[in-house]
């Protein structure tokens, strides 16, 4: 027997009957020992006598008040009879009553319980009988209500806890052939409810981690295979070239651009991979800008043009270090990337509202309207200035919107006339910073 739902009702209706035994056994053990039993006995040949003083002095009016009396007192029929069975008050013939009464051997079996009384001489007898509704046979039906009661409770019990299992069981199934959108969503706030939602987080997590290694994949093997052909011609290059230091400098131009490109893919499957390999901790923005603007100086100036902060607040949020410093350092290198001689990239952060916004705005060229909602897909490059040459491998911008929206934020861009605003929105801890201005 497999089935949680077999099992429980076979474990409820074992419950039941070993129930229904106990309370026999029971009600054996407690029965009134032989001596109750005479005590019994001698309290109805007393009413026998009573009876009879009743009929013998009074009559039979007398003797019909002491018996409705007794009838009153319970589920039990009195009858005062002589000698051969014949009822004192009615006149009735009792005499079978008395002979199923009186019978020792159990020959009379039918009908209910009755017991007889001789009076001292013998020649009245007082019979008791359990009236008909009473009887066992005629309450067995009434009783019937709780055996059909345990048998639908139990029922009931079963389905509750084969129900979610069958249910998870189903999902489990989908999701095993492949449908990986396939989740319980349990309502229930037990230990089955528990369950379901662990598989849900469990199939999420798998669900990122495959998602991300498809893309990986699908845009490695993409975006490799223009520069491998490259890195091929160099080096066949190199093989008949008058000058073997240019073509062995083209040949490291061109590794160096996979490297970088490798490294970006990694940093992009980082920001999307597994939950579990990134820190909460409560991070100072303020103090990651700063950081970053200081480190994109040194390239800015290269390019000629300069990095100019304004982050004076801090800002606490909660998240992965690593990954909110790429995402901002990425969009200020994107604008530094394209900025004219002698411009300005403004790098502010604005707090309020529980709201920490990194804006960042170059003085270039800027983008066409149409091209702004897709600057934050993976390898997406922009004709013109923001082509392949100038440009990188067009996985910056990605980056940094996955690692802002993994810590619940936003990213958008828009053209600022001249140049381009780039702003990052995440929410603030509401915590406080601990361990100075790096926080924890």
């Amino acid at each position: 027997m497999r089935s949680i739902f077999a099992k429980t009702v076979a474990w409820s209706l074992g419950t039941l009957a070993l129930a229904v035994v106990g309370l026999v056994v029971t009600a054996v053990y407690i029965a009134p020992p032989p001596g109750d039993l005479q005590l019994f006995e001698r309290l109805g040949e007393q009413l026998a006598l009573d009876s009879q003083g009743d009929y013998e002095q009074e009559g039979a009016v007398a003797l019909a008040r002491r018996l409705e009396r007794l009838r009153r007192s319970g589920g039990v029929e009195f009858y005062f009879t002589d000698a051969a069975g014949r009822d004192l008050v009615g006149g009735e013939d009792r005499s079978e009553l008395k002979a199923r009464a009186t019978d020792r051997l159990g020959k009379h079996l039918t009908g209910p319980p009755a017991a007889a009384h001789p009076s001292a001489d013998g020649s009245f007898w007082l019979l008791v009988r359990l009236r008909p509704e009473y009887a066992p046979a005629r309450l067995l039906p009434y009783f019937l209500w709780v055996l059909v009661l345990v048998v639908l409770l139990s029922l009931a019990l079963a389905w509750h806890f084969a129900y979610p299992l069958r249910q998870l069981r189903r999902v489990i199934e989908s999701f095993g052939r492949g449908e990986a959108d396939a989740r319980a969503r349990p309502q229930r706030r037990d230990e089955f409810g528990d369950l379901a939602r662990a598989f849900d987080g469990m199939a999420d997590r798998i669900e990122t981690l495959l998602g991300a290694e498809r893309r990986l994949l699908r845009d490695v093997s993409h975006e490799l295979r223009s520069p491998l052909t490259r890195l091929g011609f160099a080096i066949e290059l190199a093989r008949s070239s008058p000058d073997p230091e240019a073509a062995l400098a083209r040949v490291r131009r061109e590794a160096d651009r996979l490297g970088a490109l490798v490294d970006e893919l990694l940093q992009l499957t980082r920001a999307e991979g597994d939950p579990a390999a990134r820190s909460d901790d409560v991070v100072d923005l303020a103090d990651v800008v700063r950081e970053v603007a200081d480190d994109a100086e040194l390239e800015a100036t290269g390019r000629g043009c300069a990095v100019r902060v304004e982050a004076a607040d801090p800002a606490a949020v909660v998240g992965d270090r690593e990954l909110l410093r790429r995402a901002v350092e990425n969009v200020v290198r994107n604008a530094i990337r394209y900025s004219p001689a002698g411009g300005v990239v403004e790098v502010t952060l604005r707090v309020g509202g529980g709201r920490a916004a990194v804006e960042v705005r170059d003085r270039g060229p800027g983008v066409p309207a149409e091209a702004l909602a897709e600057l934050f897909k993976p390898f997406f490059r922009v004709d013109g200035h923001r082509g392949r040459d100038t440009g990188g491998t067009g996985l910056g911008l990605a980056i940094a919107e996955r690692a802002v929206r993994l810590h619940g934020g936003d990213i958008r861009a828009e053209n600022a006339g001249p140049g381009l605003r780039v702003v990052l929105d995440v929410p603030l801890s509401g915590l406080p910073l601990v361990g100075g201005p790096g926080g924890v």
